[in-house]
C-alpha cells in the first residue's frame, strides 16, 4: 500500500512522542512491504508564533490531501492569555470541522501488567475494555456563544444544539462497532434536564429498535455514568454520548489505566482522512526532558493503520508489541511507580525491537 501520512507534532511533548510513532510507522512499512510518505507540518502554538494562526492554510491543505493525520499535542502557558487574538485550541476545532470529523473514538483499556498503576483497586479495573464514541462537531462547543450586558456587569452564554442527523450518524457508527465487540451499547445523556438530550434519547431509541435489535441497549444519565465508571467499569462495552459529556467522561475513564500516557484516540468522519492523537496534553512542564510516555501516540498510530488504511494485521502487531513490552516490565516515569524508568526514545526502541521480532 502507498499512503500519505501528515504529522502535526505541535507543542510541548508533542514532537517527542510523535517522533516515536513515526519511527514505528516507518518500521511497519518496511516489515509489511508498504510505502508511507510522511511529512510534518506546523499546528498549534508553534504555528501561531510563526504564521499568526493555529492552523495555517498550507497545513490544512496537506491534511486534506493525505490518507491520515497524526497529531501530537497543542497548547501551553505561553499561549494561555484569554485576551489573545487566537489560541492553539482553535486549530483543533477548525481541523475537526474542515475534515468533517464528527466521531471521536477513545478506547479505555487496562493492561494486566499495569493494574497496580491505577488509583482504583485491581479487582475493579482488571479486564476493563470500553470504547467511547464522543460526538465531536456539535453541541455546546460549537453552538452560539458570547457575552452581553447585564445589571451586574456581563452575562455569558453558550448554546447546546443538535440535529437529528448529527445524533443519528454517530449512534449508527457506535452501534456498528458494538456489533463487532460484545454487542452492548450504552447511550449517555442528561434527558431529565436538557432538551438536546431528549432528542438524543429519542433518535437513539428509534435507530436501535429498528436497525440494531440484536444489541443490548441502555441509557444512563451522565452524572450516574461518572459514578459507574469508578464503581463498575467492566459492565460497559461501547458508550456513545454528546461532545461535552464525552470530553469529561473519557478523561475520567482514562485514569482507570493509571496514566494519560497510555491512551490513544481517533477522530473520524464519513470520508477523508482521520485524525489520530494521544489524549494527553502538551505537558509543558516535562517538555524537552525526554521522559514523556510515547505509548499513547504509538497506539494512536495503530488506530491510524486500522481505521484509515484498513491494515488490521499491522495495527494488531503494534498493539501486541506494546503489550509485550509492558509485560516484560519496561516502564516510563509516569507508570514506573518509583521504579526504573525508560526515556521516551528508550521506550520507543523497546517497542521497535519487539515489533521486529514478531
Amino acid at each position: 500500500m502507498k499512503a500519505k501520512i501528515v504529522s502535526l507534532p505541535g507543542d510541548g511533548i508533542g514532537p517527542e512522542v510523535v517522533l516515536e510513532a513515526e519511527r514505528i510507522l516507518a518500521t511497519v512499512a518496511v516489515k509489511f512491504g508498504h510505502e508511507f510518505e510522511m511529512q510534518r507540518f506546523p499546528m498549534g502554538g508553534c504555528a501561531i508564533d510563526e504564521f499568526g494562526t493555529a492552523l495555517p492554510d498550507h497545513t490544512l491543505a496537506a491534511c486534506k490531501e493525505s490518507n491520515a493525520v497524526l497529531l501530537g499535542a497543542v497548547g501551553g502557558p505561553k499561549w494561555d492569555d484569554p485576551k489573545a487574538k487566537t489560541r492553539p485550541e482553535v486549530g483543533l476545532l477548525k481541523i475537526r470541522k474542515e475534515l468533517q470529523l464528527f466521531a471521536n473514538l477513545r478506547p479505555i483499556k487496562t493492561y494486566a501488567a499495569l493494574l497496580e498503576s491505577s488509583p482504583l483497586k485491581a479487582e475493579i479495573v482488571d479486564g476493563v475494555d470500553i470504547l467511547f464514541f464522543r460526538e465531536l462537531t456539535g453541541g455546546i462547543y460549537f453552538g452560539e456563544s458570547g457575552r452581553r450586558p447585564h445589571p451586574s456587569g456581563e452575562e455569558a452564554f453558550n448554546v447546546m444544539q443538535y440535529s437529528t442527523e448529527e445524533v443519528a450518524r454517530i449512534v449508527r457508527l457506535s452501534a456498528d462497532a458494538a456489533r463487532n465487540r460484545r454487542k452492548k451499547l450504552t447511550m449517555v445523556d442528561k434527558a431529565n434536564v436538557l432538551e438536546a438530550s431528549r432528542l438524543w434519547r429519542q433518535v437513539s431509541a428509534e435507530i436501535i429498535s429498528k436497525e440494531y435489535p440484536d444489541l443490548e441497549y441502555n441509557v444512563v444519565l451522565v452524572d450516574a455514568m461518572a459514578m459507574h465508571l469508578l464503581s463498575r467499569p467492566r459492565d460497559f462495552d461501547v458508550v456513545v454520548t454528546e461532545n461535552m459529556f464525552g470530553d469529561i467522561l473519557t478523561d475520567e475513564g482514562s485514569m482507570l489505566t493509571g496514566s494519560l500516557g497510555m491512551l490513544p484516540s481517533a477522530s473520524i468522519g464519513s470520508a477523508g482522512p482521520g485524525l489520530y492523537e494521544p489524549i494527553h496534553g502538551s505537558a509543558p512542564d516535562i517538555a524537552g526532558k525526554g521522559i514523556a510516555n510515547p505509548l499513547a501516540t504509538i497506539l494512536a498510530a495503530a488506530m491510524l493503520l486500522r481505521h484509515s488504511l484498513s491494515l488490521e494485521a499491522e495495527a494488531a502487531c503494534i498493539e501486541t508489541a506494546v503489550d509485550k513490552v509492558l509485560a516484560n516490565g519496561f516502564r516510563t516515569k509516569d507508570i514506573a511507580r518509583g521504579g526504573p524508568a525508560l526515556s521516551t526514545s528508550e521506550m520507543g526502541n523497546k517497542v521497535l525491537e519487539t515489533l521486529l521480532a514478531l
